[in-house]
């Protein structure tokens, strides 16, 4: 069941590239050309995907003026995969090397799902790389790594099943993890990402691709306590200053909306709040014609493009 590794380098008005940042490669696919005037947008895909969940966005942000690089998070697509250092903050000091790599003095960060939480440490974690953040589908991770964080009982159910040895990763291999996920959190009878189920499994049998992913979700779960998730959650507890632009799914049946009633109080900046009606847990896929108009909007208020 290994997947052949040119299954995410799909064709496109874009271009792949390996960027190399914080000790490993990443692969990302860029449009819209580089300039010291044009903004640079990072786009962060949520699990169990790969950039291709940005498909709808890429061309519409390159086509208003921005630069975009959509990556491959660590563990995940063409992008590396050690067998250690899962942690959220090292996924970000990885967009922050991808950012330097690609010549950019700073950068708006997007990210969905898992890329999300990431999107949300880049303020403490690389504040000088950071103009702007919009996150998708999360909220802001310090309240559920608290206790009594009244998490959803089907998030909860999520991260136990994903504690485990083997199983997840043999689940994740054989397809039935990938099409669950991806039916379940989406909005009913919405096919926006459980039509891609087959392409998101197969780049799931990449190499330590299955057992990188289930790391991650390890690691939330484990390093509360322990000094690294402890220093993490100490860096994140300042509020964010840059702009936020934050958007929900009506349906989201993972993370409903009682979940980010605490973002506020985690923002200083100017913070955005939108419901897509409609959409379930995959905004990009499901809503994708909103979701753009939204990052467009964002953008053009809080970091014009000067076309």
């Amino acid at each position: 069941m290994v997947a052949d590794p040119s299954c995410v380098l799909i064709p496109g008005p874009w271009e792949h590239r390996n960027v190399p940042a914080n000790g490993a490669q990443f692969h990302v696919v860029l449009a819209g050309e580089p300039s010291a005037h044009r903004p640079l947008v990072v786009l962060l895909h949520a699990f169990p995907q790969f950039w291709w969940s940005w498909r709808h966005q890429i061309p519409a942000l390159a086509a208003a003026g921005y630069q975009v690089a959509a990556m491959d998070l660590r563990g995940f697509g063409g992008s590396d995969k050690p067998p250690h250092r899962h942690e959220t903050g090292v996924f970000a000091r990885d967009v922050a090397g991808v950012i330097r790599s690609l010549g950019a003095a700073s950068a708006v960060v997007v990210g969905h799902g898992f890329g999300g939480t990431v999107a949300w440490s880049m303020p403490s974690l690389a504040p000088r790389l950071t103009r702007a953040v919009a996150v998708l589908a999360n909220p802001h991770p310090l309240p559920l790594h608290r206790v009594g964080n009244r998490m959803p009982l089907r998030a909860l159910t999520t991260l136990a099943r994903f504690q485990v040895p083997w199983f997840p990763e043999r689940a994740v291999r054989e397809g039935t993890l990938v099409r669950d996920v991806l039916r379940e959190w989406s909005a009913p009878g919405n096919d926006g990402a459980t039509s891609q189920a087959d392409l998101y499994t197969e780049a799931m049998r990449l190499p330590f691709a299955a057992h990188s992913a289930m790391e991650h979700f390890r690691w939330l779960v484990r390093a509360t306590p322990r000094t690294d998730g402890r220093r993490y959650l100490a860096a994140v507890r300042r509020p964010v200053q840059v702009p936020v632009l934050s958007i929900r799914g009506a349906q989201d049946r993972l993370l409903p909306g009682r979940t980010f009633g605490r973002d506020h109080r985690y923002v200083a900046g100017p913070l955005r709040q939108h419901v897509a009606p409609g959409a379930g847990h995959f905004l990009p896929e499901e809503a994708p014609e909103e979701v753009t108009e939204l990052l467009l909007d964002f953008l053009a208020a809080e970091v014009p493009s000067p076309r």
